[in-house]
């Protein structure tokens, strides 16, 4: 029977470190599977290569794929990443009801624009400018205010 007193604590410590590196190994292994199939650039012919020699000679495949094609392995992880974040902020826009309609200050500059053009009389900019403004002001006293301020002002 062995017992845990029986068993050195330097044993214990190679036993740990050889698990831990066969761990990392298959956490290598299948991020260069995944790597070999995320890949745009090779061909079938060439992915059908690579996973043949991962798997025929797996360490000999995988430290050869890490010499070979290693750098351009973290590009490709890179972008696959922004993608994928890109999509997820595609998603919230469209879940939250973002829409593409621009900001107050957005039409705010683009009517000073038109009225510094001439497209627009200076009444006609102070009831766009009165309409652009009671359409953000909070709902109640403050849309009226704010309305009422504006035509003050002027």
């Amino acid at each position: 029977m062995e017992l845990a007193y029986d068993y050195p604590l330097l044993s214990m410590f190679w036993t740990m470190l050889w698990f831990f590196l066969w761990i990392m190994w298959f956490v290598l292994l299948f991020r260069i599977i995944g790597d070999i199939f995320r890949d745009d650039e090779l061909s079938g012919w060439g992915k059908t290569g690579w996973m043949v020699f991962v798997i025929v000679l797996p360490f000999l495949g995988v430290f050869v794929y890490v010499i070979a094609r290693g750098k351009s392995m973290g590009h490709r992880e890179i972008a696959h990443a922004r993608a994928q974040q890109a999509q997820l902020d595609a998603y919230i826009k469209q879940t939250a009801g973002e829409s593409s309609r621009p900001t107050s200050a957005d039409e705010l500059a683009k009517l000073s624009d038109m009225r510094a053009r001439g497209d627009i009389t200076d009444e006609e900019f102070r009831r766009a400018k009165d309409l652009v403004l009671s359409e953000t002001a909070p709902v109640g006293a403050g849309a009226t205010s704010a309305s009422t301020t504006a035509s003050a002002a002027h």
